[in-house]
């Protein structure tokens, strides 16, 4: 039998959430940290720039940071954004905590469950850019349902940006870069912006590499770097 864990969380877009167990500080971070740092999506404002104790220009969200490379070095870099990072898996939150404590940061929120939930609770145009960065590419045909990018979804995104904002996705998985692309050719709200090859195999600028695409180029896999504008 599944526990109820699993049960909760199988028809969302994430597989588990706990993997080892953390370690005591890792841990007592989600405990103590978590709960100032969480968007509330009762009390979300309809200014997101009111989510930071710091003035912010504008917000942006990641959805699943991983290992929060990429969330801590934009947050760091941009420190007048305001950056709300998605992560349901617990080791990767911790790191994201544990980044944010380090480095002092103040202009991070962070949201530990399904990103469908936050993105419908977001006001209408309030975000200047989503990313979805290396997303879990459930490679089995009978997973494909799972993918995070999907008409729907792309709908959620496209409510919550403003016009003329980003969506970028990244991927080294060419089943998953052809079925985002299929879904935002025929998505009434994005256009794709690539205008030669390098547009799309290069990464973008100041992109700070991940985990995952470490990864994928050991595997002698490439990443692929999409950026999709909201009509």
């Amino acid at each position: 039998m599944m526990s109820d864990e699993a049960m909760r969380y199988e028809g969302s877009f994430f597989g588990r959430r706990r993997g080892k167990p953390l370690r005591a500080g890792r841990a007592a971070l989600i405990a103590d940290d978590l709960p100032e740092l969480k968007v509330d999506l009762a009390a979300v404002p309809d200014d997101l720039g009111a989510l930071f104790p710091v003035p912010v220009r504008e917000v942006r969200l990641e959805i699943g940071f991983g290992g929060a490379e990429h969330l801590l070095h934009e947050a760091t870099q941009n420190p007048d954004v305001g950056f709300i990072g998605v992560e349901p898996f617990l080791a990767g939150l911790a790191k994201g905590l544990a980044g944010i404590e380090r480095l002092g940061l103040r202009n991070v929120r962070l949201y530990d469950d399904d990103a469908t939930q936050l993105l419908d609770a977001l006001p209408e145009a309030s975000l200047a850019r989503v990313d979805l960065l290396y997303p879990d590419p459930w490679p089995k045909t009978r997973h494909w349902k799972r993918r995070f990018v999907s008409d729907q979804n792309l709908g959620r995104i496209a409510r919550a940006l403003k016009a003329g904002a980003p969506f970028r996705f990244a991927s080294d998985i060419d089943t998953y870069v052809a079925w985002t692309l299929e879904h935002a050719r025929r998505s009434p709200d994005f256009e794709w912006t690539a205008a030669k090859a390098d547009d799309w195999r290069r990464p973008w600028a100041g992109w700070p590499g991940t985990r995952y695409e470490a990864k994928a180029i050991r595997e002698g896999r490439r990443g692929n770097y999409l950026v999709f504008r909201r009509l």
